[in-house]
């Protein structure tokens, strides 16, 4: 799966978590423009593990501010 099928995925994993209805783009931050809560930011990287039968490591999801480096991100693990 290349970068844009990845991002296309994680926009429709994200829309139930984006209750404010929010224009998701590449620099769409996760705790200032959605709002996330750590429950929140549980439940969304549960979904996209599941989805794309990865792990996304702890550290990884603290280094990761942005729907673009969220999607980066994704696309790297499929690639290991």
């Amino acid at each position: 799966m290349d970068r844009a099928d990845v991002d296309a995925v994680i926009h429709s994993l994200v829309e139930p978590f984006n209750k404010k209805g929010v224009e998701i783009s590449g620099a769409t931050t996760f705790a200032n423009d959605l709002e996330f809560d750590s429950l929140t930011v549980m439940d969304f990287v549960a979904a996209i593990e599941d989805e794309f039968d990865i792990i996304i490591s702890m550290n990884q999801q603290a280094e990761i501010e942005n729907f673009g480096q969220l999607v980066d991100a994704v696309t790297k693990l499929q690639d290991q």
